[in-house]
């Protein structure tokens, strides 16, 4: 299968397209930069040059291959304030890719995220997300289009990410956990810290978007978790003693100015299961979860 994929040199690329390549699939690979050519050259895929806007790129792209991954979000402007801005790009780029892949059979997986869609209690695969006119709906309501693709005639899927897909190199959202820590002299948490985000391993993620493409069955929705639920208390606990500061709890009115732009985010519960999707794919997380990937040490290392 020749598999186009969008976000092909990110954090998740990286694991996705190797995962790929080593099944015998070919990769052709959406590049926006000379180091991200370089970076897919060099794993073995063929580049296409272009960026998320490049419409028409991404259109043609898609005609030429049997299957398209889509994980490229504008998480730049995301999270500096334009939020609704880069989702609307991510609606624009699904609706062109279901304008090729209309009828087709063939197989369009877009990653979505978990964080949030049924607060206070365990999400599974049957749950849809609530669409308000809030920003973040808006990339809800991509990933329920992307589903509504499967009526005509494409075989979409989505896969629901943990906010926090870990590994050596991360520098998301744990990583940002730990920069506040340093910054503030403690590691914080809010409130009691039993609120729960679910986590999973970047190579156990990419994974399971090779098994997405190759089988996932048209309207499919997936949870990439690789643990339901682990207390942001805990890792506070692990980001306090490897670094050597207080653990401390945060009052939730101070979340924002404590947590800064995490602070919308870190006192969710937002526990997810994937039972479905393992059953389903066969798919069984085997990588360190995120306390003992915090405990090696790695995402203290000092900078290079």
């Amino acid at each position: 299968m020749r598999v186009f994929v969008t976000g092909a040199s990110g954090w998740l690329g990286s694991a996705v397209v190797p995962e790929l390549l080593d099944a015998g699939h070919q990769v052709a690979g959406l590049a926006r930069s000379d180091a991200s050519a370089a970076a897919l050259t060099a794993a073995g895929a063929d580049v296409v040059r272009g960026t998320v806007d490049d419409l028409d790129v991404l259109r043609e792209a898609a005609a030429a291959s049997d299957g398209v991954i889509h994980l490229a979000f504008k998480h730049d402007i995301a999270f500096s304030g334009d939020f609704r801005g880069a989702a609307d790009a991510d609606r624009r780029a699904v609706d062109a890719f279901g304008e090729v892949l209309a009828g087709s059979d063939r197989p369009f997986v877009l990653a979505s995220g978990l964080l949030g869609i049924a607060p206070g209690r365990t999400v599974t695969e049957q749950d849809r997300p609530v669409v308000d006119d809030s920003a973040f709906s808006v990339r809800h309501a991509t990933a329920l289009a992307t589903l509504e693709l499967a009526s005509h005639g494409v075989r979409s899927s989505v896969v629901r990410l943990a906010p926090t897909c870990h590994g050596e190199g991360d520098q998301g959202f744990m990583a940002s956990l730990i920069g506040i820590a340093r910054q503030r002299g403690v590691s914080g948490y809010v409130g009691d810290g039993a609120n729960r985000w679910p986590a999973a391993h970047r190579l156990d993620i990419g994974r399971l978007f090779r098994l997405a493409v190759e089988k996932a069955p048209a309207g499919s929705v997936l949870h990439g978790a690789g643990e339901e639920g682990v207390a942001i208390r805990d890792v506070a606990e692990v980001i306090g003693r490897h670094l050597g500061v207080p653990v401390t709890s945060v009052a939730p009115a101070d979340a924002a100015d404590h947590f800064t732009w995490l602070g919308g985010f870190i006192g969710l519960d937002s526990p997810a299961s994937s039972a479905a999707t393992q059953a389903l794919l066969d798919w069984l997380p085997s990588h360190p979860g995120l306390l003992e990937d915090l405990d090696k040490g790695h995402y203290f290392a000092p900078a290079a």
